[in-house]
């Protein structure tokens, strides 16, 4: 398949069409950027085939218009000098020349519509390309939620099972005895020494002193009402 076949191809494809209907649309996907970036390649070392072309004739151009120049300015001289022979070969010689350099012309215009042609199928496949490679992007990052999602909901499917109900139960009772123990650390410890706590047992005391002797007034006034009686 020519070059200027596959372009039109990739140019007139439908890219979105073609993955509907594939059976593995990544896959098909890949091929595809694949052959456009081939023909991409071929595309831009014939584009530049043509341009090293244009240059070359260019230049055979130049060189053919200067022996034109060349063999007009011995015709003259030819005849200046009476030398009709000399000048007609001159003359000859310079319509050959002028024949090479209208051939050098028309080449110069074949390549230069050739390589204009080639920019622009440069600029359409690089367009589709960057397409494709636009929906491969897309299809990436969704195969890759994909596995995330599936990794995650394995991990919630392994946390619901007995044995991990199981580990959280053991690890709940560890948690409760440490808490324990840290309340049994000073448990019955005598507390130390303050002079704050003195006063308050002291004034405590001296409270209970004083309701003990108001108790014992009040049973000692009731008997003596009693023997009275």
């Amino acid at each position: 398949m020519g070059i200027v076949t596959r372009v039109r191809d990739i140019v007139n494809s439908n890219i979105n069409s073609a993955l509907d209907k594939a059976e593995n649309p990544e896959k098909l996907l890949k091929q595809m950027i694949r052959e456009m970036e081939d023909t991409l390649l071929e595309i831009k070392s014939a584009c530049a085939q043509a341009m090293t072309g244009h240059k070359k004739s260019e230049r055979d151009l130049d060189d053919v218009q200067s022996l034109v120049q060349h063999w007009e300015d011995r015709a003259e001289m030819a005849v200046q000098r009476g030398r009709d022979n000399l000048a007609r070969e001159a003359l000859m010689a310079k319509k050959r020349f002028e024949s090479e350099a209208e051939g050098s012309k028309l080449v110069i215009d074949q390549l230069s519509g050739l390589v204009e042609q080639y920019k622009s199928d440069i600029i359409l496949v690089e367009n589709k390309l960057q397409g494709a490679r636009e929906k491969q992007r897309v299809f990436i990052h969704r195969h890759v939620h994909a596995v995330q999602r599936k990794k995650s909901q394995l991990e919630i499917r392994k946390l619901d099972t007995a044995e991990v109900m199981f580990r959280f139960e053991e690890f709940e009772e560890r948690l409760d005895r440490a808490e324990a123990e840290s309340e049994l650390v000073n448990f019955g410890r005598p507390k130390p020494y303050s002079l704050e706590e003195a006063f308050v047992h002291m004034e405590r005391d001296e409270s209970i002193d004083e309701e003990l002797m108001a108790l014992k007034k009040k049973v000692a006034t009731a008997q003596s009402d009693v023997a009275l009686a």
